[in-house]
């Protein structure tokens, strides 16, 4: 056996630091991905906007500011063109497949000859053998390069967000991403766990067995893990991941994780005013939001809920019916008291409903359904289903 001190293999001697919890951490300069600065996506030159006009060709303008019209860059093409012995007036989508990557790209290490104009001017050319940039890195360097704001916003325009090719979305940089939590198989890195959904993420913590000094080290933060999960779940959040952008969440959503972290705070005498917490979410899951506003309840606070759905007013200790309307047209107290005694209530457009005396009825003929194919969401990412018209 040969044993090293340092973190290192004895194979081909790459070396990294010792682990520490910044290394963790996309917020840190110590942890967060270099090529994509810990954010997961960079804003690169797309393909699809640079090349505006695939049907036109590249005399005619099929990618914009290297037409006829920039004499410097179409000539760059036409050097391009004869090498690979292309007509620059046949349309961009019918050109090869080589032939395209290579003006996007670039030539890599194949040089071409370009004709430039001589310094000394006269119509010369100066005949000069080099790789071609390409014009994707073209743009890139000049958009990194350049000082004019005018030239920056109009190549700003070409570019949109995608997935960070070196890390691929974990926001990590690489010694970080192969440290794994776990023994065998179900070892998973810090950037697996996130993308796990909160349900899957509690089994996780739940089934994790460490042993020895590892076990002694990580217990409590284990159980607090699993505690913040389990929260997280009461209140009907499993299928959200814990890599989910909060700008992406909905308002319920929101509050939800508010109330989540709420509860594993511990705090009491605190009152807690929420706004249709219900909302979205399946009825299934009713029951654990009403579950944990009871908690809320029992360890010492109060819990005042604006709400519309039936599980949760039938729930409540104590019910308060505005009315008669909404907005301008309500505003008056009709009828308060438990949820039996509203139903009881001669005033109470609520409990009639309770009562079963009015109830909502769907409409007699449905309209026609409507297929959604390929739809993106944050959860599930692709779907296919259908939706009825409105």
């Amino acid at each position: 056996h040969l044993f090293n001190a340092r973190f290192a293999c004895p194979l081909c001697s790459y070396t990294i630091a010792e682990l520490e919890p910044r290394l963790f951490s996309f917020n840190s300069p110590q942890g967060a991905c270099p090529s994509c600065d810990g954010l997961g996506h960079q804003e690169v030159f797309d393909p699809a906007r640079v090349v505006a006009f695939p049907s036109l060709s590249l005399a005619s303008g099929a990618i914009k500011g290297w037409d006829r019209r920039n004499a410097y860059y179409f000539g760059l093409l036409e050097g391009v063109a004869k090498h690979y012995g292309i007509d620059l007036e046949t349309p961009f989508e019918d050109l090869p497949t080589n032939v395209r990557q290579v003006i996007l790209q670039g030539s890599g290490e194949e040089a071409i000859k370009f004709n430039y104009p001589s310094p000394g001017g006269g119509g010369r050319k100066l005949s000069r053998k080099h790789p071609f940039e390409g014009i994707l890195p073209n743009m890139t360097r000049r958009y990194r390069e350049t000082d004019s704001v005018m030239v920056r916003e109009e190549l700003a325009r070409l570019r949109s967000t995608q997935q960070c090719t070196d890390c691929g979305g974990a926001r990590l940089r690489r010694e970080a991403r192969h440290v794994r939590l776990g023994e065998g198989t179900s070892a998973l890195g810090l950037h697996e766990i996130s993308q796990l959904t909160l349900r899957e993420g509690w089994d996780y913590f739940k089934a994790l067995r460490l042993q020895g000094a590892k076990a002694d080290i990580a217990a409590r933060v284990v159980q607090e893990v699993s505690a913040r999960l389990k929260f997280l779940n009461d209140v009907g959040l499993n299928y959200l991941t814990l890599a989910r952008s909060a700008d992406t969440l909905s308002g319920g959503e929101a509050q939800r994780i508010r109330l989540a972290s709420q509860i594993g705070s511990g705090l009491t005498g605190v009152m807690y005013v929420l706004d249709e917490p219900s909302i979205g979410l399946h009825q299934r899951d009713n029951e654990r939001l009403v579950g944990t506003l009871r908690h809320l309840r029992d360890i010492g606070n109060s819990v005042i809920v604006v709400e519309h759905d039936e599980d949760m007013i039938r729930a409540a200790d104590h019910c308060i019916d505005m009315g008669p309307g909404a907005g301008v047209h309500g505003g008056r107290v009709l009828a308060q008291g438990t949820p039996q005694q509203l139903e009881q209530h001669p005033d109470s457009l609520t409990g009639q409903y309770l009562a079963g005396l009015k109830v909502i009825t769907g409409p007699a003929q449905r309209r026609a359904w409507r297929p959604l194919e390929g739809a993106h969401a944050p959860s599930p990412n692709v779907f296919t289903s259908r939706a009825g018209q409105t």
